[in-house]
């Protein structure tokens, strides 16, 4: 066996990786450019630094993406263990104090005995035969893109991808804003709301559409990814999108007025004690004078907002999956080198970790010389390979980030109503867990006998 794998990136696929591979006995060397360079989105020293949101989404097993938590939990993820320690309300979703979170995990790599922290650059692929995991993220540094292009003599592709703002709590005004989840669910007030009449509704959507924004470089093209798209480009493809997306009021009703309002800014907590909050789908290139002054003129509410952190927009680059990675999770033009996270084209904290966590157990076989043996495709965690191989689309697919969603399952036979194929999926693919990890002797907790009241699987 090898004396050390290198892991390149300290985000969440890559401490995944490293934890795992470590807690298996194997030696690792974690690099991680901060804090010698950061990338434009980064702003701390720790690892998995959460940029975009706190939030890993819904937790709910009948969902695509709880299923996925689900399923790292039961084969002892580190990052889901740390995402429950830091966990905050937030209803169905688990939402984590990113501090907490990215502190835990630190603490845990720098106090591993066979991990060991290289605080540098990595500027281009590590050199052959030692094994390494490529795990940089979305945001590689222009010189280790460089090398990766030069590898797989393919273009890179890119696209933009934004972050929302947030808001100090103490400066929301408590007397517009009302604390409730929808439907009641998780802690029942788990999110503060701004509600918006018809009229400032309208008036909002008008000043985003003619606000302005952040311009691209020349050489740059603007591809959003459908899962995140900046409110101003939600905004201008109609003027009731925002009502049934991001701000759409179902569930909620102002305890003032016993109504539905038009419509909802939603807030979400950063942080136990709420001193900051996540404006929930607000993800914009707006420049920062407009969020200031459109955010703080047209949301009732935030007449008064201090800003913690106002949106960005930054580059996210990605490969080819498809048509570079191999089968066996390696580069077909490098096959010491594994590649994972949202590098490979898996979007969504969640997804990277799980990447991370599958690239470390296909490295831990071959490093035992044990065949790795994939989960099966209608597990979370085979869905994703589906999606990284190709196998989840058709000939011809343009390539594309995605998160895990049942799209990427194997289907049902035959036709069942919504939540009944949820349940179904739900179960089968719990079945298929079981009966991979029995083949392959892969340790694996029970999975929870009823995890979700009836009125919460949808």
């Amino acid at each position: 066996m090898q004396s050390e794998v290198h892991i390149v990136g300290g985000g969440l696929a890559g401490t995944e990786a490293a934890l795992f591979l470590a807690e298996a006995g194997v030696r690792v060397v974690l690099h991680e450019q901060k804090p010698e360079r950061r990338s434009p989105a980064h702003k701390e020293d720790g690892l998995a630094e959460l940029v975009c949101s706190n939030s890993l989404r819904s937790d709910n097993p009948h969902n695509a993406i709880g299923l996925l938590h689900e399923e790292l939990r039961r084969l002892g993820s580190p990052v889901l263990a740390e995402a429950d320690r830091a966990r905050v309300p937030a209803g169905d979703a688990l939402a984590v104090d990113r501090v907490r979170f990215s502190g835990g995990l630190t603490a845990r790599v720098q106090a591993h005995p066979l991990i060991r922290m290289a605080f540098e650059e990595v500027r281009e692929l590590p050199a052959a035969p030692d094994l390494c995991i490529v795990a940089t993220g979305p945001l590689t540094a222009e010189s280790l893109a460089q090398s990766l292009r030069d590898a797989v003599g393919a273009e890179q592709l890119a696209f933009y991808d934004a972050i929302a703002p947030i808001v100090a709590g103490e400066s929301v005004d408590l007397s517009v804003a009302f604390a409730q989840s929808r439907y009641g669910k998780g802690e029942g007030a788990d999110y503060l709301n701004l509600p918006l009449s018809r009229e400032q509704y309208e008036k909002f959507v008008e000043e985003l559409v003619n606000g302005g924004k952040v311009a691209p470089h020349a050489f740059e093209e603007a591809r959003y990814f459908e899962g995140c798209l900046p409110i101003e480009v939600m905004a201008a493809r109609g003027r009731d999108v925002l009502a049934y997306g991001p701000m759409k009021p179902v569930g909620l009703s102002d305890p003032r007025t016993g109504a539905r309002p038009h419509a909802v800014v939603q807030l979400r907590r950063e942080d136990q004690a709420g001193t900051a909050w996540n404006m929930v789908g607000f993800q914009t290139r707006l420049t920062w004078p407009e969020q200031k002054r459109i955010f703080t003129s047209c949301i009732p509410g935030l007449q008064n907002a201090e800003w913690v952190r106002l949106g960005q927009v930054h580059r996210n680059t990605f490969l080819n999956g498809p048509q570079v990675i191999g089968p066996e999770g390696f580069l077909k033009a490098r096959p010491h080198v594994y590649c994972a996270g949202q590098i490979t084209g898996v979007e969504g904290y969640v997804e990277s970790a799980a990447s991370g966590h599958l690239a470390a157990r296909r490295v831990l076989g071959r490093l035992r010389g044990a065949e790795f043996v994939a989960p099966p495709a209608a597990t979370a965690l085979g869905a994703l390979l589906r999606h990284v191989t190709g196998e989840a689309h058709p000939p011809g697919y343009d390539y594309q980030p995605s998160n895990v969603v049942y799209a990427l399952f194997p289907p049902l036979e035959g036709r069942h109503k919504k939540i009944e194929r949820k349940a179904k999926l739900l179960q089968r693919a719990r079945r298929e867990l079981a009966g991979w990890a029995a083949a392959t002797g892969v340790a694996l907790s029970p999975a929870p006998s009823e995890p979700w009241p009836s009125e919460l699987r949808s």
